[in-house]
């Protein structure tokens, strides 16, 4: 029988070796598995975490180890190339950072062992992913074990696959089920027993037989379906010799039926079945990706306490025992590598591989029903060799599974014409308006206008958020950073996206604030702050209870804002999100009166006198805030920026005039603005005017279409050249802001 030995304890340590040690380095640190080096300074900012070789070294005493007749290492998570040694000697090399692979060790073996692994994060053109908002952690940071088998043995040599493949397909009531599985080394006289058990442990259907495939039926099947009903079956092979089992597999499959409409959406079982949810990242403050199974189990209980039914798994394979909990929870799943941004022509081969590592290790969970091609890898442009690759992707899932459709998601840059978007079965977009650049209310006729111009491709919204952190105002704007802001965005985005039902899948950018350690912006470096819930996930932000309001059940009422106590204003917004149908404002035990809201966002108008504690309550549910009324405004409620040129609220405004916290748009909307933006763009950011001298024909490699100017115009002068500034060579310093501020000054407003 198999016995899996797990080979997480006491592993010496370096960054600083250049060569893989002879005998055990006793100088070297310890650490245990899960481990990633880049825990801390992939999460500090300004782009200059550790990227190199590291090395693992730990002994092995054969004798410790169960009798067999092979040994294989498997190792779950080596970021992002790893090679393998026992005894100095070289056994195996793997590129790709976020899958399981195995070694098979059993020749190299002798009574007392070096075991050491060289794990390479380093730069490089052929492995993906090269350039990508997230940090590139480096480390042996899931679980690593010794499997011990027969000779005859359930495969451990193929793309890390589990042995065994399920295929289910429905027929009326009923269920027939394909199991393949996949022996090594199989002799004459041995046998292969299949059974299938229900939820609960009982035998539904067995057969013993020398055949690799056997077929199986469920009478009066019990279907996988979401979050309503995550039904699961469980498929067990066993190998047998002479009466007894020498090897075993097994796995946890569901049955169900999915399609995606063009117009109707995401249907399940045949019924319409939104897809409503969240996007993913695995990292978390002071571990990096070196996560342990609570951390795992933590995320998807606040998941599922939105009231998610998706999850777009993103930017790369996650750890199995993530998708295990998405299986048994019922949330369906978006599966990518993470062949993003910078397409590689070096890279081709990376991308087959991780791809075929990604469908031949998840191929049995229920919960996946999509694989991701690619993200944003048309940011520069679609040439042939990414046009090919991509092709070649589409027709390698179609061929390892054929049950399940393929998806990108593309960059908002990308035209709706663009021959990328022909290739996989379904799209989507990530859409940042009213973030970078153009209006929150330009999201929803963006995609009427892609569903009204392709009616026959499903399109959704695979990303879209904006950022957040503790910082507050009573006037939220794009670009502040405020809590207050992204309950707003969240707010309008809610009500567009989800009115829309053709809409296939939406995903927010992000569930979780995420290491990106080349970010120095919100006034916290080193993060992405997109997240409905923070890094350290202690603090559920205002918008997380936007969605639960939408998409759960759970009877619950939530006032926003509840870090913002101090405020100057006489009369202040309250918001309120609760899915019950009345709420009810207290102000120190005075009613304020009751309100209804059909989209869940309930908003009061409160004096504000002196403090004030408010009480909100809906049904059985209460939830409890403070404000205060102050003179001047709390200064720490306001972002100021580290390291930033020139902050917004330092810039000189005359009312009735114009200033770099005016909108581009606005700007340019005027004869003397916009031949200053001419002259500025053509000078600093490389574009090449139109022949009348409208506009930059390209700006930081981009077509300037009418879909970039309208991103482009929302955003406020000083917040673009920022942005700008950071994607070229070209850098403003103060005394280039300030003299176009002193211009801009001199330009009245139109009036209204």
């Amino acid at each position: 029988m198999r016995t899996i030995v797990n080979f997480n304890a006491k592993w010496a340590f370096t960054k600083q070796a250049n060569a893989v040690p002879t005998a055990l380095p006793m100088d070297w640190n310890w650490v245990n598995l899960p481990h990633s080096w880049n825990a801390i300074d992939g999460q500090d900012g300004d782009n200059d975490y550790y990227r190199g070789t590291a090395y693992y070294a730990k002994s092995l005493n054969k004798a410790d180890l169960p009798a067999a007749d092979r040994y294989y290492l498997e190792l779950k998570g080596a970021n992002s190339s790893a090679d393998v040694y026992v005894n100095g000697k070289h056994l195996a090399h793997h590129d790709g950072g976020y899958s399981t692979w195995r070694v098979d060790m059993t020749d190299a073996l002798e009574m007392y062992n070096l075991v050491c692994v060289a794990v390479d994060n380093s730069a490089n053109e052929t492995v993906y992913p090269q350039m990508a908002d997230f940090t590139f952690y480096g480390g042996l940071y899931r679980n690593v074990s010794i499997i011990c088998v027969n000779k005859s043995h359930f495969d451990l040599d193929y793309y890390g696959g589990p042995g065994l493949a399920v295929t289910p397909q429905i027929t009326g009531k009923d269920a027939s089920v394909t199991v393949n599985a996949y022996v090594t080394n199989q002799k004459p006289g041995q046998t292969l027993r299949y059974t299938l058990c229900s939820q609960c442990g009982c035998t539904v259907a067995s057969i013993e037989t020398v055949e690799t495939t056997a077929i199986l039926q469920i009478e009066n099947v019990h279907l996988w379906h979401g979050r309503k009903d995550p039904y699961l079956y469980t498929a067990k092979v066993e190998l047998v010799e002479n009466g007894e089992i020498i090897d075993n597999v097994s796995t946890r499959f569901g049955c169900r039926t999915f399609k995606i409409d063009p117009d109707n959406g995401f249907i399940l079982n045949g019924e319409e079945y939104p897809l409503r949810g969240v996007s993913r990242h695995q990292d978390r403050w002071g571990y990096g990706n070196a996560l342990l199974p609570e951390h795992h189990e933590e995320d998807i209980d606040l998941i599922c306490e939105v009231g998610c039914t998706t999850i777009r798994l993103a930017h790369y394979q996650h750890d199995q025992y993530f998708y295990d909990l998405c299986d048994e929870r019922g949330l369906v799943i978006w599966a990518e590598i993470p062949y993003i941004s910078k397409h590689m022509p070096t890279g081709r081969a990376n991308t087959i591989s991780q791809m075929k590592e990604l469908i031949i290790q998840n191929y049995n969970h229920p919960s996946i029903v999509v694989w991701g091609l690619s993200n944003e890898i048309s940011i520069g442009g679609s040439d042939e060799d990414l046009l090919d690759n991509h092709r070649i992707l589409n027709d390698l899932c179609h061929e390892l599974d054929k049950t399940r459709l393929t998806t990108i998601a593309a960059v908002s840059m990308c035209k709706m014409d663009d021959p990328y978007l022909q290739i996989p079965d379904v799209v989507s977009y990530n859409h940042y308006f009213g973030w970078y650049g153009g209006e929150t209310n330009m999201n929803g006729p963006w995609f009427d206008k892609f569903h009204a111009m392709h009616p026959n491709i499903p399109i959704g919204c695979s990303e879209y958020g904006c950022e957040a952190l503790n910082w507050h105002t009573s006037s939220p704007m794009q670009g502040d950073y405020t809590e207050e802001y992204q309950a707003y965005y969240h707010e309008e985005l809610i009500k567009q996206f989800f009115s829309r039902k053709y809409l296939w899948a939406t995903h927010v950018w992000n569930m979780f604030d995420f290491g990106a350690d080349a970010r120095n912006e919100g006034g916290e470096n080193g993060q992405n702050h997109k997240g409905l819930v923070t890094f350290d996930r202690k603090y559920k932000k205002d918008s997380f209870y936007a969605y639960k309001a939408w998409l759960s059940d759970e009877p619950f009422v939530h006032l926003c804002s509840k870090r913002y106590i101090d405020r100057v204003e006489d009369v202040t917004r309250i918001t309120v999100y609760s899915n019950q149908p009345e709420v009810e404002l207290f102000a120190n035990g005075v009613s304020l009166g009751k309100k209804t809201a059909e989209n869940h966002f309930f908003y009061f108008d409160v004096p504000n006198i002196g403090e004030t504690k408010l009480e909100a309550v809906a049904g059985e549910q209460r939830d409890e805030s403070l404000i205060r009324k102050v003179d001047t405004f709390n200064e720490a409620y306001r972002l100021v920026e580290k390291g930033a040129i020139l902050n917004w609220f330092d810039i000189e405004a005359p009312e009735g005039y114009f200033s770099l916290n005016d909108k581009m748009g606005d700007v340019i909307s005027t004869v003397r603005g916009k031949m200053i933006f001419m002259g500025l763009m053509g000078k600093m950011l490389g574009g090449k005017k139109g022949e009348k001298g409208d506009a930059p024909k390209k700006m930081m490699g981009f077509d300037v279409t009418a879909d970039m100017m309208s991103m482009m115009n929302g955003f406020t002068v000083l917040r673009l050249l920022t942005l700008a500034g950071g994607m070229m060579d070209t850098k403003f310093t103060k005394e280039d802001l300030l003299d176009l501020n002193a211009q801009l000054n001199k330009i009245a407003k139109p009036k209204k």
